[in-house]
């Protein structure tokens, strides 16, 4: 496939590394240029380029991995020659304390990440790979059946995309979970128990059903809570997002 990827960071790479692992043609921008993305071609095997390029290059899928604050400064046309059949794949997550800043349209609850990309870039998107460290992500996808396999939801609207991500995510070696509609990705937000917790399918299945569908005041502020917890934790250790 090939495949377009906007963001060169942590997420990014790992995805580069892996797909081209996988006999993919990746084509991976970042903010400052191609011309700076020299090493992680040499890493990664991946094709520097600029957005626009990543975006109309992917043309099976698009993956968007920048940090959230920076969503509404990608270019405005970003996907104006990308046909709407093309799955975009949102991987952001929010982090008011460490990175973002206060967003306010997310502090409420009514809005997931995700959808308030989804509005900033005028194209529907998929929720996915938000909630594992990348090095997990490059190192520890193992073949179907293998026990403890992690798993890992994809959230979205459009059915089409959505099996094509799951597709993508066994290839990667992981057990692709369905996680519901794009207003349903809260599930799988920071300071869920589905964040970076590395579980298999069968565990993941029951925190879903645990959760329900329809977020609650009293789990916005619980997650909120564990999200604040733990970026003071990080800040702490001054690891930088």
């Amino acid at each position: 496939m090939n495949i377009g990827i906007i963001g060169a960071g942590h997420i990014g790479s790992a995805l580069a590394v892996r797909l081209t692992s996988l006999g993919h043609s990746v084509y991976i921008a970042n903010s400052r240029g191609p011309e700076t993305l020299t090493d992680l071609a040499q890493k990664t095997g991946a094709t520097p380029v600029t957005a626009q390029e990543a975006a109309r290059r992917g043309s099976d899928i698009i993956v968007v991995t920048i940090p959230l604050k920076k969503i509404p400064d990608l270019p405005k046309d970003l996907f104006a020659d990308v046909p709407a059949s093309v799955p975009v794949i949102d991987t952001s997550n929010y982090y008011p304390l460490l990175r973002d800043g206060q967003i306010p349209e997310l502090e409420t609850g009514d809005l997931t990440e995700s959808e308030w990309v989804q509005q900033h870039l005028g194209r529907s998107v998929l929720k996915v790979f938000n909630n594992i460290f990348a090095a997990n992500l490059e190192n520890n996808g193992q073949p179907a059946g293998t026990p403890g396999r992690i798993a890992l939801t994809v959230a979205g609207d459009d059915a089409a995309a959505k099996q094509k991500a799951m597709a993508l995510v066994e290839e990667l070696g992981f057990d692709a979970i369905d996680g519901g509609s794009l207003h349903e990705s809260w599930r799988q937000q920071p300071g869920s128990p589905l964040y970076c917790t590395d579980l298999p399918a069968a565990e993941v299945q029951q925190h879903l059903a645990s959760l329900g569908t329809t977020r609650t005041p009293e789990q916005h502020a619980q997650f909120t809570a564990n999200q604040a917890a733990s970026e003071k934790q990080l800040e702490a250790q001054g690891v930088k997002l």
